[in-house]
């Protein structure tokens, strides 16, 4: 017997399909130091993984409304470096199967649209999904996602958002959307469980039993 269609299953992009962390950490670093901000050592990383992102902003002297700024430069510092950044580990694998699985198979993400799309082109990926949304900070995806909802005629409950951050779990929450947190992403898993999403996952081919 076919397994019924999932009517809408988003990505995050960041840390949850692109492995950025590391190229990402460079980057911050590099504005760090320009604009006087914390420098994150690699070893401090594990402990800033239990942050949201208002924490983690007031523990690296960054000021919220500077947030975007920097997001914006971050991102375009990114342009030039991100077709040679690696895929998360087993992500590839279940891709096609998610797609033929859901009627409608997205990205929604803080990244720029052009990065989003050279990356999934080095990977040849592009066309696994029939839409990409950037809002271009690091806040608002509740509102985006109650827009997708709205572009595609669906129920937020018929919407799964898969993101790697407590930020992503919270939007997913006010948007009456269902959450699925991986654990191989920027925020620990026990900060993620915190939040109480509708699946926590350890592995991208656990996708495939929660879709």
């Amino acid at each position: 017997m076919n397994r019924p269609l999932n009517r809408c299953l988003i990505f995050d992009f960041d840390g949850t399909l692109a492995d950025t962390l590391g190229e990402g950490l460079k980057i911050y670093n590099d504005l760090a130091r320009e604009h006087g901000y914390t420098v994150i050592d690699p070893e401090d990383v594990e402990e800033l993984r239990n942050l949201d992102t208002k924490r983690l902003l007031s523990h690296l002297g960054i000021p919220k409304r500077k947030a975007p700024f920097h997001l914006v430069t971050a991102m375009h510092r990114l342009r030039d470096r991100i077709r040679k950044l690696p895929l998360i580990e087993g992500v590839r694998e279940v891709l096609p199967a998610l797609r033929d699985r859901s009627e409608h198979m997205g990205i929604l993400s803080s990244n720029l649209t052009e990065n989003i799309e050279t990356f999934l082109d080095a990977h040849n990926l592009r066309e696994q999904f029939t839409f990409i949304s950037s809002i271009g900070k690091l806040s608002g995806k509740a509102r985006h996602l109650r827009a997708i909802a709205r572009t595609f005629s669906l129920n937020p409950q018929e919407i799964l958002y898969v993101g790697d951050e407590i930020r992503d779990l919270q939007a997913a929450r006010r948007a009456r959307v269902k959450a699925v947190a991986v654990t191989w992403g920027f925020n620990s898993r026990e900060s993620l469980a915190r939040e109480a999403p509708a699946f926590l996952v350890e592995h991208p081919r656990e996708l495939l039993d929660v879709v």
